[in-house]
């Protein structure tokens, strides 16, 4: 058989493998088979963090049940607070693990920043409707938050998001 026509047939079980069209034990049967037992480097855990990957935009949601659970539902406020909060530490603790498994982190940063942010903004405009500083020390704090975790875990998109969310505060403040 040609050198040619193996890798194309390779490139298929390879295909098959991967997209799960056949189970697993005949794909790597076949492989050896074709590869005469020099299979190509597929690592199991290569197709975990693939897999893995298809779950990290479930983080996603929890942005509009956060806004689903604080405009739309009759929860106390204190129950609303403590649903946000858990979302927020549930965000930190997977933000963390895929940083430690170096997998993609953004997702769980970003769904945690915003969670963070349209919750207290939220909740700090309920609690002080007429007073807007308490609104400009919460939006500074977060812009703070984004900027240490941008430089701890050297994400130049959140310390931009910091820096220029400083710069538009004290803009919109001062102007």
């Amino acid at each position: 058989m040609s050198e040619n026509r193996k890798n194309i047939i390779i490139n298929e079980i390879l295909t098959w493998k991967k997209n799960r069209m056949l189970p697993e034990q005949y794909c790597d049967y076949l492989l050896a088979l074709y590869t005469e037992g020099n299979q190509p480097e597929t690592s199991k855990k290569k197709s975990r963090k693939a897999g893995f990957w298809k779950n990290h935009y479930l983080f996603l949601l929890l942005i509009p049940l956060t806004l689903f659970l604080i405009h739309f539902t009759e929860l106390s406020i204190t129950l609303q607070i403590a649903i946000v909060i858990l979302f927020v530490l549930v965000g930190i603790v997977f933000t963390i693990y895929f940083s430690r498994k170096g997998i993609l982190l953004q997702i769980p940063l970003i769904v945690s920043a915003l969670v963070l942010l349209l919750s207290s903004v939220e909740f700090i405009s309920r609690i002080y409707p007429e007073r807007p500083g308490p609104l400009y020390l919460n939006l500074v704090i977060n812009c703070m938050i984004w900027l240490l975790s941008g430089w701890k875990l050297k994400q130049p998109a959140f310390t931009i998001s910091g820096v220029l969310g400083l710069i538009l505060l004290i803009v919109s403040i001062f102007i």
